[in-house]
């Protein structure tokens, strides 16, 4: 099978219009599979700010590829190994915060690509069982090591204003496939942070700005969402790959809810004003 055939990502990408996902901060396979029921199309599993270490990583990835969903895993920093291991556990995307220039963004493809197009090194038993659901039959390692770099997709963070001032380089990196923005790091690196559940405007036209650049490029856009309706505001505008919900806040805010519901208040929710709750 194909390795394009077995990334829903991929595919909902390739079509166009938006594709919506979560974001995983907390460590567990049976919580990875209840985010997955909920019809998502790709799970991050946060390996920046989230609660996960490596082998938990990995068993994730497993897990949220066997329930017919796309994992991605956000890495922590931008670092070759980090890069490799990710991908090793089968991630169909990898996601790379705090990017800050064009040269950043041709070494992460350079890590990301097996040669001749980069220097990943080949090896992992892993990866191929992320591709296929039984009883179809994974790829095998040949067929990893030949499809990967055109299956693979890279996620470049634009969340540094030193990144927003190159946004047009870093969309015309051959490699880059989607330029996903942190609005709370952006804004707080523009001067502009996200203090209440609405943003400014300065804030506001860099996010445009950035989704223009993709556009042009033709390249994929993606933004972090903190609810349903700002997911359905992002969609509107274009955005291509957005997150609808993160565990950190879901958890929360629905115990918050029902507990407020049951005490005899109105279960009116708090806003968010950080990119994990309250």
């Amino acid at each position: 099978m194909p390795l394009q055939d077995g990334s829903r990502l991929f595919q909902a990408l390739k079509r166009g219009g938006p594709t919506f996902g979560g974001w995983q901060m907390l460590p567990g396979t049976n919580h990875s599979r209840a985010i997955c029921r909920s019809g998502i199309d790709w799970l991050c599993v946060d390996g920046e700010h989230g609660n996960i270490a490596d082998n938990q990583m990995h068993e994730a990835v497993a897990a949220i590829a066997a329930s017919g969903v796309s994992p991605v895993v956000r890495i922590a920093a931008n670092e070759d190994w980090m890069v490799k291991r990710a991908l090793d556990s089968g991630a169909h995307a990898i996601c790379v915060p705090l990017l800050r220039s064009v040269d950043d963004a041709r070494r992460l493809v350079a890590a990301a690509k097996f040669p001749p197009r980069g220097a990943r090194g080949f090896g992992s038993p892993f990866p191929m069982q992320s591709f296929a659901l039984p009883p179809a039959q994974p790829p095998s390692a040949a067929e990893y090591l030949q499809q990967a770099n055109a299956t693979l997709l890279t996620i470049v963070q634009i969340e540094t204003a030193d990144a927003l001032a190159c946004v047009e380089g870093i969309a015309a990196v051959d490699g880059v496939d989607v330029l996903l923005v942190g609005p709370f790091d952006l804004g707080n690196n523009i001067g502009h942070p996200v203090l209440t559940d609405a943003m400014d405007a300065e804030l506001e036209r860099a996010i445009d700005a950035i989704l223009a650049a993709a556009q042009k490029n033709g390249k994929r856009s993606g933004i972090y969402c903190t609810s349903g309706e700002q997911a359905a505001h992002y969609a509107r505008k274009g955005f291509n790959m957005i997150s609808v919900a993160a565990d950190m806040i879901a958890l929360p805010t629905y115990f918050s809810q029902v507990l407020s519901i049951a005490k005899g208040g109105s279960g009116q929710a708090e806003a968010v004003t950080g990119p994990y709750g309250r």
